[in-house]
């Protein structure tokens, strides 16, 4: 038999085999399997005929023997069971799948006897799994932990959707003990986290497919693809066929209460939740849906009686486990942090102002939410946790919660003036229940308009009743002011008749003027009208035409067409040749028959005026040009392109030299050598110019005389140049551009 203090996993067993002769095997092995059949589950009966009652009866006698034989067995043999006998698995799964939830309980048989037996089905089943949950029974009776993680998740023992029917079936009496089991289970297999990671996605497409069911669509990042432009209209709730209807709302109160038992029994969940986005997702939904099919079951005639109250109950029950849920994620990814002063705190923090803030445009969760668990309370929480919160952030927030709450039209049940704190916030919060109504929380808010003290907002025509009543009685009293009575009364008329009778009306209203009229209201502008497309008038201009042809409006590339087709075409080149051509043929000139006029040429008549006006005048040509270099260098002609190998200035010396006059005729005067060499030396330096030559500089006398005796012109005018320019190499020209900023104005001198 098993030795003690060895773990299952690693025990060997003696027994005999099939021909009678000894054999050793281990503790789990097929073999050890005891040949049992384990039945199906089915649920109870509807309608409680005698038949089909006893047959519920020995049905579940045989699951309820067989599993209480299982139980009994030792820890060995119950392994051995479990894990390699098929029969056990089926008849646990079915019960998972059909047994009725909490919600069901009422449309069960009033029959003691099946009541009676389907408890002890149930007993027997959340024994079964809470075993198969357990790796240590005694000292003697153990598994490795990790093997234990290996055999359940290898065998498929459990998974995420079994959690999720456990934690639904077996949570109400038994959340501590599943919440042990099942993180017994995650510690030791931690592959079940990434599953549950990896069921979020499908989480998430329940609350997609109520919406698309409804005919609504998800917009912005929620949305998993793009709404095609040929779709049919799809059902809304008001259109869907009865049994559609009622399978929505069962779906949807199946599905919350389900999700909200996981959270709210295995919190550790809650992080996988949130990472995904699951909070918005969930506001989303209540904010798009909740209110659609509110109004289908609220205004919608049901064939069956009570099955509208049935509805509306399921469905009000649903709303309240989804602010629940909203809850959960909040207390434990964001608010329990806090509380335990963990050392991302201020991270938390920041976090969850941010989740309260994003709830701002979504009134009617943001109302819902703060009547079963007050915003208030959670940023008293904060301030007393954190002081170093932002008031005006969290005034901000408490104002858009009195917002949301006159949004929709509902009275806050704690006070509306003044936030008092945690205690004093929740202490009003659980007011209401001292009347025995109770505060039902979301449940609350999705009651119906009522009229008379109802502080819901009023339709035009119901408003104009109002009005129509009072004015019968008070024929003197304006419109705008009877108006501001009913809004201040919260559309009680009785209440306005007696207080202005008894003259007991507010300070508020004593001041407006009793023959006030009705304000007026402009008609807002018809958005068809004012509102800019580029499809305006064209033939995809939805708002104006009633018939758009919609084989010219695909997605994607159209369906037959390829990259080499495409490329073959050449239908834009026989298009374009027609206009190319005209450019065909060119000719200088156009003979012109009697009669025929230029313009069928597109010829233009002819200005001999203009062309003699304009065409002899070189426009620009005798302009100055704007170089400075040729205004400082005149040009001259390069040596190559000069006429004979004579120098340039040896021509321009014998065209300035005045011409030989006749022997006769000539001045035999000789002028002044010192002349003669002056007009030498400026014909040289004109020259020397022209060809770019420079006299050698002269050298730079900065020393000058000694001190006190006077210093030349040229010695000042050298030692000013030595003095700008001495910046110019190492200190970047910085002396020449502060005289030049000087010079200018910017640096006072």
């Amino acid at each position: 038999m098993a030795c003690a203090q060895v773990p299952l996993d690693e025990q060997q067993v003696t027994e005999k085999g099939p021909l009678g002769k000894e054999q050793t095997l281990p503790a789990l092995h097929p073999a050890r399997k005891e040949d049992r059949f384990f039945v199906p589950y089915k649920s109870p009966p509807e309608d409680g005929s005698p038949a089909e009652v006893e047959e519920f009866l020995e049905h579940a006698k045989f699951i309820t023997e067989d599993l209480e034989w299982l139980l009994a067995l030792p820890h060995d043999k119950f392994w051995c069971q479990v894990v390699f006998d098929e029969t056990l698995q089926k008849c646990l799964d079915s019960y998972l799948h059909h047994a009725p939830r909490g919600l069901d309980l009422a449309t069960m048989p009033s029959s003691p006897a099946v009541a009676d037996m389907q408890r002890c089905v149930h007993r027997a089943v959340f024994l079964t799994f809470l075993r198969m949950a357990t790796h240590k029974e005694s000292k003697e009776s153990f598994l490795t932990p990790s093997v234990f993680g290996e055999i359940i998740y290898e065998n498929f023992l459990f998974d995420i959707p079994k959690f999720l029917d456990l934690c639904v079936l077996f949570g109400k009496g038994n959340s501590q003990l599943l919440h042990k089991m099942i993180e017994n289970i995650f510690t030791n297999q931690p592959s079940y986290y990434v599953d549950l990671d990896e069921t979020v996605p499908t989480v998430l497409q329940i609350f997609d497919t109520i919406m698309d069911k409804c005919g609504l669509h998800c917009e912005g990042a929620a949305a998993m693809e793009p709404m095609k432009l040929n779709a049919h209209k799809q059902p809304t709730a008001m259109t869907m066929s009865q049994q559609d209807l009622v399978d929505l709302v069962l779906y949807l109160c199946d599905s919350t209460t389900t999700i909200h038992a996981f959270l709210d029994i295995f919190p550790a969940a809650c992080s996988s939740f949130h990472s995904h986005g699951f909070l918005s997702r969930l506001v989303s939904f209540y904010e798009s849906a909740v209110p659609d099919l509110e109004k289908a079951v609220r205004k919608r005639n049901f064939d069956a009686t009570g099955l509208q109250e049935d509805l509306w109950k399921r469905l009000s029950h649903s709303c309240r486990k989804i602010v629940e849920m909203a809850q959960l994620l909040l207390h434990h990814t964001c608010l329990q942090p806090i509380l335990e002063g963990g050392e991302n705190m201020q991270s938390c923090a920041e976090e969850l102002l941010q989740q309260f803030t994003s709830f701002l445009p979504e009134k009617r969760f943001l109302s819902d939410f703060d009547e079963q668990f007050p915003i208030a309370d959670y940023i008293s929480l904060l301030q007393q946790a954190l002081p170093v919160i932002d008031e005006t952030r969290t005034s901000y927030l408490l104002q858009g919660v009195q917002s949301a709450w006159d949004s929709v039209g509902h009275r806050r049940p704690h006070s509306n003036s003044q936030y008092q704190g945690a205690a004093g916030g929740a202490a009003e919060a659980r007011e209401p229940e001292r009347g025995g109504e109770g505060l039902r929380g979301a449940e609350a808010m999705v009651d119906a308009p009522r009229k008379g003290n109802n502080v819901g907002a009023v339709s035009e025509a119901e408003q104009e009743s109002l009005l129509t009543c009072i004015r019968d009685l008070l024929p003197d009293l304006g419109e705008g002011f009877l108006l501001a009575c009913l809004k201040e009364y919260h559309y009680n008329s009785e209440l306005v008749i007696n207080n202005i009778l008894e003259d007991r009306l507010a300070p508020s209203l004593d001041q407006l003027d009793r023959a006030m009229p009705r304000p007026v209201v402009e008609p807002l502008p018809d958005v068809l009208n004012v509102r800019s497309n580029v499809f305006d008038d064209d033939e995809f201009d939805v708002f104006r035409r009633d018939q758009v042809d919609m084989s010219r409006i695909w997605k994607g590339r159209r369906k037959g067409e390829s990259a080499k087709e495409l490329l073959n075409d050449k239908q834009h080149i026989a298009e374009q040749k027609a206009r190319y051509l005209s450019y065909e043929t060119v000719v200088d000139e156009v003979v012109l028959e009697p009669g025929e006029s230029p313009e069928a040429y597109g010829l233009d008549d002819y200005d001999d005026e203009y062309d003699d006006t304009y065409d002899m005048g070189q426009v620009g040509a005798n302009d100055t040009d704007g170089d400075s270099l040729l205004s400082r260098r005149p040009f001259t002609v390069p040596q190559i392109l000069r006429k004979g190998n004579k120098p340039e200035f040896e021509e321009e010396e014998e065209e300035e030299e005045e011409p030989l006059q006749n022997n006769v005729n000539r001045d035999q005067f000789v002028q002044d050598p010192a002349l003669l060499r002056e007009r030498a030396e400026a014909r040289r330096a004109d020259m020397h110019q022209r060809k770019g030559f420079r006299p050698e500089p002269r050298p730079n006398n900065v020393v000058g005389q000694p001190k006190g005796q006077g210093q030349k012109q040229e010695t000042v005018v050298d030692r000013r140049k030595k003095e700008a320019s001495k910046g110019r190499g190492a200190n970047h020209n910085r002396r020449n551009m502060a005289d030049r900023k000087r010079n200018k104005g910017m640096i006072p001198s």
